[in-house]
């Protein structure tokens, strides 16, 4: 990630100096750079673009809904900068190609290492799958526990969010959309 560690180190310190009366302490002392490590990982996504990730290979005219379910996934909320984190599902039915099952998760992995929510997030993998595949359908659904709901606010903890996205055949065919909630839900 090409972020200025210095300055968000310099930021952190401000931040720790606000909130703690003791900000030199031994467990805070190196606290702004442990930080911008772990910036560097959380928002890693925007350095990639994840379309860039797929490898495809022809479909062998096979036209039945392929499904890559429980990838797991981890973000950071934009509206509270706390995480939220879950499993996604993604099914689709090939159109001459199939992508390499390696990168659906690594899909989903460098769209939730940005700024997210879950509703943008779900979007994205599927406009990008559909923009790169062009499978007669795509359905992506993501299954999230956010700690801004458990730590603060309604303070709920055992809230899952659900949110989904429908291309092609998910969207317009009842019959293709419950078999792959079906699949998800197996």
């Amino acid at each position: 990630m090409n972020i200025n560690k210095s300055t968000i180190a310099q930021l952190i310190k401000k931040i720790l100096t606000e909130i703690d009366p003791e900000p030199d302490r031994e467990g805070l002392r190196d606290t702004p750079a442990r930080v911008v490590k772990s910036f560097e990982k959380l928002f890693g996504g925007y350095q990639v673009d994840p379309a860039s990730q797929l490898t495809f290979f022809d479909s062998e005219s096979y036209d039945e809904m392929i499904t890559c379910k429980e990838i797991d996934f981890y973000s950071t909320c934009e509206h509270h900068l706390l995480p939220f984190y879950g499993q996604a599902h993604i099914g689709y039915i090939p159109n001459k190609k199939i992508v390499g099952l390696s990168k659906l998760p690594r899909v989903v992995e460098l769209f939730a290492r940005r700024l997210q929510n879950q509703e943008r997030l779900t979007s994205q993998i599927t406009a990008c799958l559909d923009r790169a595949l062009q499978a007669k359908g795509i359905g992506v659904i993501l299954e999230a526990t956010h700690l801004c709901m458990q730590a603060r606010g309604v303070e709920k903890q055992n809230t899952i969010v659900i949110t989904s996205s429908f291309r092609g055949l998910f969207k317009n065919n009842l019959n293709t959309r419950n078999e792959f909630l079906k699949i998800v839900n197996a």
